[in-house]
C-alpha cells in the first residue's frame, strides 16, 4: 500500500512529538476541509445526564390524579409547571427548556427505554452506551461509526475524566478537552517554551529540501500541521458572544462546544455529561437545579450557535441511563426506575412530543413501561441527521422516528 501523506501522520508519533496534543494534531490535518461543504456538515452533540433522572418530575403529566397520589412531598404544582400541552408539562424550573418549546426548537420523545431494564447504574448506562445488553460487544455505538464519517468525523469528550464508553471504538477512545488551552497547539508541557517553538517553527518553515523521502514527508506534515493548527487557534481565539451561559460545569463545557463549533473545528460529534441525578433522598433540594442547570445551558448554547449561523446544523440530544419509580421513597426522594424521556434541541428538530406519556397505573413492577426503543432515537439521528446507515452500526433494524424537520 502506498505510503500517504495523511494516513502516515495521523497514524505516527511525530506531530505529538514536535509538541502537538493528540486531538489538536487531527483536528489541525482536518482543518482545511472546514472551508470546504464537508467542512459545514451536520454535528451532533450529546448530554448525558449521569445518575438516572426523574423523568416523571421532569415531563409532569400534571392533570393525572395517580401522579399526584403517587408523590406527595415531591409533586409539582400544576400552576407552577411549564405546560406543554394538555397532559403534560415541564418542571417549573425548565424555563430554559420551556423558551425553545415555545421557539419550536425542543422536540422530546416520550416513554423510552429498552426491553428488560436494568437498575443497575452501571448495567444500564452500558446499554445505553453499547446499544445493547450483550457482553461480548466492546465498543460504544458513536465509537462504531467513527470510521464511517471520515478524517473530519471524529468525536471530542467535553469535560475531565475518561471519555464514556459510547466514544470507544476499532480505533481508540476519543479524547476529553476540559478546556480551549487543551486544544491549542503547545510546545511544551508547562508554558510556552520559546526555544522549542523556534525549533519546531524552524523545522516546519525551513526550506532546504530534505534527502530522505520520508523524512520530506515528516516535513511537510509538520508544516501543515503547524500551520493548520495556527490557524485553529486563531479563529477560536476571535470567538465573541453576547450570550450569558449559566456559571457551571455544564454551562462551561457548553459554551465551550458552541466555541469549537463556531472556530470551524471539524469533529461532528461532542459529548459532555450533567452529574447528579441520583436523587435518592431529599429531591426537592437537588432536582431542581440540576434541571434549571440543564434547561439554562441548553437554551444559552442553541441562542449562541444560531448568532453564529450554525443553527441549522447542529442537534443537541440528552438522555439518562434509566428513570426513577413512579412512588417517591420514605426519604422525599426516587429509588431507580426504568422508562424516562429523551429530549432533543436545534432548528431542524421536528417541535412537539413524540409518543404517549407512559400509564403510571399500568406499571411493570412499580415502574413505567417503555414504549419506545432508544436506539430507535439513535437510528433515526443516525440515518436522517448524520447520514450513517443504522443497522451496521447498531446491529439491527430499528423503527425510524419521526423527528427532524424534512
Amino acid at each position: 500500500m502506498p505510503l500517504n501523506r495523511r494516513s502516515f501522520l495521523a497514524s505516527s508519533s511525530i506531530a505529538v512529538g514536535l509538541g502537538l496534543p493528540e486531538v489538536f494534531r487531527r483536528a489541525a490535518l482536518a482543518a482545511p476541509a472546514s472551508d470546504q461543504p464537508g467542512g459545514k456538515q451536520t454535528v451532533l452533540v450529546v448530554v448525558q445526564l449521569t445518575g438516572g433522572n426523574d423523568g416523571l418530575n421532569t415531563v409532569i403529566p400534571f392533570r393525572d390524579p395517580a401522579y399526584h397520589a403517587a408523590r406527595p412531598s415531591l409533586k409539582q404544582p400544576a400552576d407552577k409547571v411549564k405546560r406543554l400541552n394538555d397532559d403534560v408539562a415541564l418542571h417549573p424550573s425548565l424555563g430554559g427548556l420551556a423558551s425553545l418549546w415555545e421557539g419550536s426548537r425542543l422536540g422530546m420523545v416520550q416513554g423510552v427505554g429498552y426491553p428488560n431494564p436494568n437498575r443497575s447504574h452501571f448495567e444500564s448506562m452500558d446499554v445505553w452506551h453499547k446499544a445493547t445488553d450483550s457482553r461480548e460487544q466492546r465498543y460504544g455505538w458513536l465509537g462504531r461509526m467513527h470510521a464511517q464519517l471520515g478524517p473530519a468525523g471524529m468525536a471530542l469528550h467535553i469535560g475531565s475524566g475518561d471519555p464514556p464508553l459510547a466514544l470507544f471504538g476499532p480505533t481508540g477512545n476519543a479524547p476529553s478537552v476540559k478546556s480551549l488551552d487543551e486544544y491549542q497547539l503547545r510546545v511544551a508541557p508547562k508554558g510556552d517554551d520559546p526555544a522549542r517553538r523556534a525549533l519546531i517553527e524552524g523545522f516546519a518553515n525551513s526550506a532546504s529540501p530534505p534527502k530522505n523521502e520520508l523524512l520530506a514527508l515528516v516535513k511537510e506534515s509538520a508544516r501543515e500541521t503547524y500551520r493548520s493548527s495556527q490557524r485553529l487557534r486563531e479563529k477560536a481565539g476571535k470567538y465573541d458572544t453576547p450570550v450569558v451561559y449559566p456559571s457551571t460545569n455544564l454551562g462551561n463545557r457548553m459554551k465551550l462546544i458552541a466555541r469549537l463549533i463556531t472556530a470551524g473545528v471539524p469533529e461532528r460529534l461532542y459529548y459532555t455529561t450533567h452529574d447528579g441525578f441520583d436523587t435518592h433522598a431529599i429531591q426537592e433540594q437537588f432536582h431542581p437545579g440540576l434541571l434549571q442547570d440543564l434547561g439554562d445551558s441548553i437554551a444559552a448554547f442553541h441562542k449562541d450557535v444560531a448568532h453564529h449561523g450554525d443553527e441549522k446544523r447542529v442537534v443537541v440530544m440528552t438522555f439518562s441511563e434509566f428513570g426513577r419509580r413512579v412512588k417517591e421513597n420514605a426519604s422525599q426522594g426516587t429509588d431507580h426506575g426504568a422508562a424516562s424521556q429523551m429530549f432533543l434541541v436545534g432548528d431542524t428538530v421536528k417541535a412537539g412530543v413524540t409518543g404517549k406519556h407512559p400509564s403510571l397505573t399500568d406499571l411493570d413492577d412499580g415502574d413505567l413501561k417503555h414504549h419506545t426503543d432508544f436506539r430507535s432515537v439513535y437510528g433515526t439521528l443516525l440515518e436522517k441527521w448524520l447520514g450513517i446507515p443504522h443497522e451496521p452500526v447498531l446491529g439491527a433494524k430499528y423503527p425510524e422516528l419521526d423527528l427532524l424537520r424534512a
